[in-house]
């Protein structure tokens, strides 16, 4: 069991590490997948198999796909490499001395809970129906930010050409 958890951390560190590094978007894109994919492994390791299967479906599924059907429309190609300025350099270390002196402090400070008592496990029931009651605004307005997104992706993706006026 140990193997799988380190093996699918691995996983999802490295290829989340390659999204970031990675100049080509759909490159980019593809790692973004199999880290997601680590990700979902991780959570079947929870014994939480429905969230890695709605993790694989909505994300790697829709979001990811969405996200390559942008870049392939913009036809972006990657430009030159610009170096970085000094002060990029200066608020990225900030930023990660920030970052890891976080990290520390909850390390030291965290305590943990001892564990619960084992609970029945949560059924695809109970799911369906704190999504379509408690949390159905929240579901429309992911829904509706797709759309406008799909729409926009349309708007941006067509060529509009320039017609002269004959005088």
């Amino acid at each position: 069991m140990d193997l799988l958890f380190y093996t699918f951390a691995f996983l999802t560190l490295a290829c989340a590490a390659l999204v970031v590094v990675s100049k080509d978007a759909v490159n980019a894109a593809m790692f973004l997948i199999v880290s997601l994919v680590g990700v979902a492994g991780l959570f079947v390791l929870l014994d939480a198999a429905l969230l890695a299967f709605v993790l694989l479906l909505v994300y790697a599924g829709a979001v990811v796909t969405l996200f390559l059907f942008i870049v392939m429309l913009l036809d972006t190609t990657p430009g030159s490499i610009k170096p970085f300025k000094l002060a990029t350099i200066v608020a990225a270390l900030v930023g990660g001395a920030i970052l890891a002196l976080g990290c520390v402090s909850l390390y030291q400070r965290a305590v943990l809970p001892a564990p619960a008592v084992a609970a029945t496990a949560p059924t695809l029931k109970a799911y369906a129906q704190q999504l379509f009651t408690t949390y159905l605004l929240p579901v429309q307005v992911v829904g509706f930010l797709l759309l406008i997104a799909m729409l926009g992706v349309i708007v941006l993706s067509k060529k509009f050409e320039v017609k002269e006026e004959a005088s």
